[in-house]
């Protein structure tokens, strides 16, 4: 099976790899207070242990979008779209309490970032090939 990706999917790749690791960084330094405000309560670990380790993982993911080829990319894709998905509650949590973070200062601009999370899941999906692979294996 080919796992080529056109140039335009290349460079989305890696600006959605650039984003990853830049806020991954946040998650451990000058965002930190403002990630915690997504942590649901239901979430057993402590809530800065919970933004510390996702902006470990979100580091890790976007250094291998950046970096990763082939089937590895693939899975580096199909990866970051189940992440965008566990992590969707905590932007349901950040407008069901009304928290401010990121200049998500109104319930409009909350509600209007939770459209954004499906847009980012397929992002991930298509500029690493994962969704073409998926299609491929379960035509609809």
């Amino acid at each position: 099976m080919q796992f080529h990706t056109t140039t335009l999917q290349n460079v989305a790749r890696g600006l959605l790899g650039t984003f990853m690791v830049v806020a991954g960084t946040g998650h451990l330094t000058f965002q930190r207070q403002a990630f915690q405000a997504q942590v649901p309560d239901f979430v057993p670990l402590d809530k800065d242990t919970t933004v510390l380790a996702s902006g470990m993982v979100e580091i890790g993911m976007g250094l291998g979008l950046l970096l990763l080829k082939g089937r590895n990319r693939v899975r580096m894709g199909l990866g970051l779209g189940l992440f965008y998905a566990a992590v969707f509650p905590g932007n349901i949590h950040q407008y069901t309490h009304h928290l401010s973070a990121f200049g998500l200062d109104t319930d409009a601009k909350r509600l209007g970032r939770l459209f954004f999370q499906p847009v980012l899941i397929g992002w991930a999906l298509w500029s690493t090939g994962a969704l073409k692979v998926l299609m491929e294996r379960w035509p609809l």
